[in-house]
């Protein structure tokens, strides 16, 4: 069987913990953030653990991750 093409934009957003849960970024971190305060931008900034609806479709994305 062919080795599988990993996903180049899901392997630039997500990775694996220890665990094989599937860690991603916040979003609204980009741009106008003069309105958001320094502790919403600061806890913005911390990473997430992925939606358990999102977690298959994801390790698709990125198999050797």
């Amino acid at each position: 069987m062919p080795k599988m093409k990993t996903h180049s934009g899901a392997k630039k957003r997500f990775k694996l913990s220890k665990n094989g849960k599937v860690i991603r970024a916040h979003a609204y971190k980009s741009h106008i953030l003069t309105k958001k305060n320094t502790k919403r931008k600061r806890n913005l900034r911390k990473t997430a653990v992925a939606d358990v609806t999102n977690v298959k479709a994801v390790k698709r994305l990125i198999p050797y991750k």
